[in-house]
């Protein structure tokens, strides 16, 4: 068995860069928004300010690493290389599922990164659906011990259990659950899809539990209904997921949403969000982070250097934005009126 996530670990990564792991005719939707371009900003652009916190500790960005990968032999190199580029960048760095490190001892040092990465914030991360197969909150302790993370996210994936070859679909009275692992933890935790999107209404019921932040994790980015027709061997399961290549509900309309129903929540924008000029638009929207994962990938795999020089460029265009419509600051970006809609 754990060979076996292992082994799925190992293919996530790989198909994950295909061009075929990506949903069709699906995008984040930020691309019906618009900036207005503000000639005369009235600011220095050398005096912009992207600072930003993850509950009280202070950050350079407001930019997450969004979960990705851990428990497989590539992935400690990976993770490796994104931890020592978020502790210089100032970015927030959320593990892949950590569920693994409950099967094994081995690759656990894939998701210990604590060492290259002293002051930045990391988030563990596990299936929300694993409270329903054994998973006690003892065991998330024990994953926050090893980990040394400040957060917890319990990642929602349903269609992709489904499609997954021994993928876990029992999703009944999970809220009750999560709310008993919330108030049994003394850390913030949060909940994310995995780029299916959580609406407005469901956003709502986790906050009312008690949830610390949301990830809305739209549509628009990797499919990983498609990554899981691409690993399996079932023809009926391979079929079925063709006609879910463009399901979900993108990451601007989750964004719109929670920003109307849950506006005071700690929201992070993923899902398709590719450079700067997204992540400013997803910001404007509500967002108070905004994730990136598939985008920053392949040079993660590369080295260090690689990412932070990606990093840098997205920082940059961040900033330009904000000089190009006027905002001084993440406060004056939230609350700017030159975003409409096309």
């Amino acid at each position: 068995m754990t060979d076996k996530i292992h082994r799925r670990k190992s293919e996530h990564i790989e198909l994950s860069l295909k061009d075929e792991a990506l949903g069709e005719g699906m995008t984040n939707g930020l691309e019906q928004y618009h900036f207005q371009h503000n000639a005369l900003p009235d600011i220095d652009f050398e005096a912009i300010d992207i600072s930003s916190a993850f509950f009280g500790q202070s950050l350079r960005t407001p930019f997450l690493i969004s979960s990705m990968t851990g428990g497989a032999e590539m992935a400690e190199m990976i993770n490796r290389n994104l931890a020592i580029a978020a502790e210089q960048q100032g970015w927030i760095f959320a593990l892949g599922s950590t569920r693994v490190l409950l099967e094994s001892e081995k690759f656990r040092k894939s998701f210990q990164v604590r060492e290259y990465a002293p002051n930045t914030p990391i988030i563990a991360n596990i299936g929300a659906v694993q409270l329903n197969y054994g998973v006690t909150v003892d065991h998330v302790k024990q994953i926050l011990e090893w980990t040394d993370a400040n957060a917890l996210v319990l990642h929602l994936n349903t269609i992709q259990e489904v499609i997954q070859a021994g993928g876990d679909t029992n999703f009944s009275n999970l809220l009750a659950k999560i709310e008993n692992l919330i108030q049994s933890l003394s850390i913030p935790v949060g909940v994310k899809e995995v780029g299916f999107g959580i609406d407005g209404k469901t956003a709502k019921r986790l906050t009312d539990i008690g949830a610390s932040f949301i990830d809305v994790a739209g549509a628009g980015g990797t499919s990983w209904s498609q990554v899981e027709k691409l690993r399996s061997k079932e023809k009926l399961k391979k079929e079925a997921a063709e006609a879910f290549a463009s399901w979900g509900n993108s990451t601007a309309a989750c964004l719109d949403e929670a920003a109307n129903i849950i506006p005071e929540q700690h929201i992070i924008a993923s899902g398709g969000i590719r450079n700067g000029h997204h992540a400013a638009k997803a910001i404007a929207l509500g967002a108070d982070y905004a994730g990136f994962a598939r985008s920053i990938l392949k040079e993660a795999i590369d080295s260090a250097e690689n990412v932070i020089e990606w990093m840098q460029v997205r920082e940059l265009e961040l900033q330009m934005v904000m000089f190009g419509v006027g905002a001084g600051n993440l406060q004056a970006l939230q609350s700017t009126d030159r975003l409409s809609r096309r």
